[in-house]
């Protein structure tokens, strides 16, 4: 356009060859400004002025830099952050000080920040801690108590949550109080129904391990779960991540029934929480249908809690300082340069051993054997 321009084409009908607006032909053949064609600036700049009018002056930005390096040389406390460097121009009673916040973005602009930025790590996939549960090979089951609801007229509720890792399969049963048979049928319905998991997972309450004043207590889930081939596990205490996804569905749960609705009797709350339960599973059917295969219930199984102990119960545990692992109310040693660090610690009852991994979320896929130890498999008879 502005070789045509200069050729001697009037603007107008450059515009209606080009067909460009007769504006357009005007900035671009002002932008040559005479020069030789090759030598002009064809790239795009963006409105405005090239510099902002409110910009700091150069003169205040290296005053700032000198200062900051002043304190940084001189200073009794050795601070040179932003409002430290206000501070000291003010008592030099400098004629222009920008603010703690510009002062911080002149920094910034002049690379004279000392401290690093955060590293963004992306998250680890769900159920890193087991390798097959997160190859997505085998599904796990989630399950929690929601405790101490109160029905407006009076009495006790709490919930036995459940749901699962990949499908996000749900599941949930009101009750006075949950007790461990109360735990271990609803359980049995729900596996029965839906089919049985690889994994099932815990916290540490009675409910679900047993007893904790005494040592090498298996409780009547953890009993159920091995019948039945199922292998336990039981999150680390005080630590956040493990029970993400069934602590979500407990504030959905509360959400979507618990707060919505007026109950005077327990039977409605039960009534209703089968209605949020069935559409959510509706919603959640084709996560159900991509999840890992479930096992068929065994037609024939009874449960029989003196059965001998067998199988495999897992532990995830954080090291103390001396790299020990606390679990079954013993003390086991990881490693001594393993300290407070997660563990996961696999209790095979049919071999008498433990087997020690290391876990680390930078590197969720590296599972580093530490140590094994004997452990002599309880055979006393279970209390019912």
């Amino acid at each position: 356009m502005v070789a045509a321009v200069r050729g001697g084409q009037s603007m107008r009908s450059v515009g209606r060859r080009f067909r460009t607006p007769l504006s357009t032909v005007q900035y671009w053949v002002a932008r040559a400004r005479g020069e030789r064609l090759d030598r002009v600036d064809w790239s795009d700049r963006p409105r405005g002025c090239r510099v902002a009018a409110n910009r700091t002056a150069p003169r205040v930005e290296d005053r700032v830099l000198v200062t900051r390096k002043s304190l940084r040389e001189r200073s009794a406390l050795g601070e040179a952050g932003p409002q430290a460097i206000r501070d000291e121009l003010c008592r030099q009673h400098a004629r222009k000080i920008p603010t703690a916040r510009t002062i911080a973005r002149i920094l910034g602009r002049r690379g004279a920040l000392d401290g690093r930025g955060r590293t963004r790590r992306p998250p680890p996939p769900r159920g890193w801690y087991l390798p097959d549960v997160a190859a997505r090979r085998v599904e796990l089951d989630n399950f929690d108590i929601i405790e101490d609801l109160v029905i407006a007229g009076g009495g006790d509720v709490n919930v036995l949550t459940g749901i699962s890792l990949h499908g996000g399969l749900c599941g949930a049963w009101p009750q006075r109080q949950i007790t461990a048979k109360i735990t271990v049928d609803s359980l049995l319905t729900h596996w029965r129904e839906v089919g049985l998991p690889a994994y099932a997972k815990f916290d540490n309450d009675t409910v679900f391990q047993g007893a904790h004043q005494h040592p090498d207590a298996f409780g009547r889930v953890i009993r159920l779960c091995l019948s039945l081939g199922v292998t336990p596990i039981f999150a680390p205490p005080r630590e956040t991540g493990f029970q993400a996804d069934i602590e979500s569905f407990n504030g959905r749960w509360q959400t979507g029934v618990w707060g919505r609705f007026h109950f005077a009797t327990l039977r409605q709350v039960q009534a209703q929480s089968r209605k949020y339960v069935a559409a959510s599973r509706h919603k959640s059917a084709p996560r159900i249908a991509e999840a890992p295969r479930r096992r068929a219930f065994p037609k024939l199984w009874q449960l029989n809690l003196q059965q001998p102990l067998q199988g495999t119960v897992i532990f995830l545990r954080r090291t103390n300082e001396r790299g020990q692992v606390t679990l079954l109310g013993r003390k086991y040693l990881a490693a001594k340069n393993w300290c407070s660090r997660l563990v996961r610690a696999e209790v095979d009852l049919t071999k008498g051993q433990i087997h020690l991994y290391a876990l680390r979320r930078r590197e969720p896929h590296v599972h580093r054997f530490l140590r094994s130890h004997r452990y002599v498999t309880p055979q006393k008879k279970f209390q019912e």
